[in-house]
């Protein structure tokens, strides 16, 4: 259970039921934990765990059939679609496995596109300063069929950057990539989180979840272990966040044209 004191992210008895035909799946079964500001969290678990239920709940993409989900104390779980979209636009970023690219659209205006629905100010320089932050301006302009896998999810990285979101939540961020690219893209969250950032990493990998500073494991909608342990990996720092804050002052001098 959680002891009830202020945090980022509070799960109280959650439970998630689905019917699959006269079958109900109980995909989770009264989770309890909580999660705090800047910290590095993986959740793992094999098929069937309800990681991923538990990754659609967290990142207000479904609601749970019972239990409470407080997000800085606001229980969301009640919320109507439409404010659960505009917690989303807001205050979670989101990294997946595939990219969720638009194929016809370049890495700035991709980056651009969440900031679009959100209505959020200063769009173009916002993904100028997330695409520098992520080493990706120089193919600012590229389609996604033309750029490699690292530099897809570098892409995704930034959009969710851009948005300066409460949570990033990722899942398996690194399925896609080649074991050393897939290492690169760690570091970038290992710098991200060094600056401030929280982050939850679903995947299934062991080695990316040595990255984390905790790892929460599922079996059958229960959580079976949850870990804290001290950094493992050494990072090399990116440039601070504060390039992106910086993006809503005076117009920056290399923003380029849409």
């Amino acid at each position: 259970m959680t002891d009830g004191g202020d945090h980022l992210i509070e799960l109280v008895d959650l439970h998630k039921h689905y019917r699959v035909g006269t079958e109900i799946v109980r995909a989770l079964r009264g989770v309890s934990l909580a999660i705090d500001v800047n910290e590095y969290v993986a959740i793992m678990g094999q098929s069937g765990s309800g990681k991923s239920t538990m990754m659609n709940i967290l990142g207000c993409l479904d609601i749970p059939t019972k239990g409470n989900y407080l997000l800085r104390n606001q229980d969301v779980a009640r919320l109507s679609q439409s404010k659960l979209a505009r917690i989303r636009g807001r205050q979670i970023g989101f990294v997946f496995q595939s990219f969720e690219l638009l194929s016809r659209t370049t890495a700035l205006k991709n980056v651009q596109l969440p900031m679009l629905y959100a209505q959020m100010s200063n769009k173009k320089r916002r993904a100028v300063a997330a695409l520098e932050k992520v080493g990706l301006m120089d193919r600012a302009h590229h389609r996604p069929n033309q750029l490699s896998g690292g530099q897809k999810q570098r892409v995704a990285i930034a959009r969710a950057l851009a948005q300066e979101p409460d949570i990033i939540l990722a899942d398996e961020p690194t399925g896609n990539l080649d074991s050393q690219t897939g290492d690169d893209i760690m570091r970038i969250f290992d710098s991200l989180h060094a600056e401030g950032q929280t982050i939850i990493v679903v995947t299934h990998e062991e080695h990316i979840a040595e990255h984390c500073h905790r790892v929460i494991r599922l079996r059958d909608g229960l959580v079976m272990s949850d870990e804290r342990r001290g950094r493992r990996i050494p990072i090399a720092p990116l440039p601070g966040r504060a390039a992106i804050a910086e993006a809503v002052a005076p117009p920056m001098q290399n923003a380029i044209a849409v």
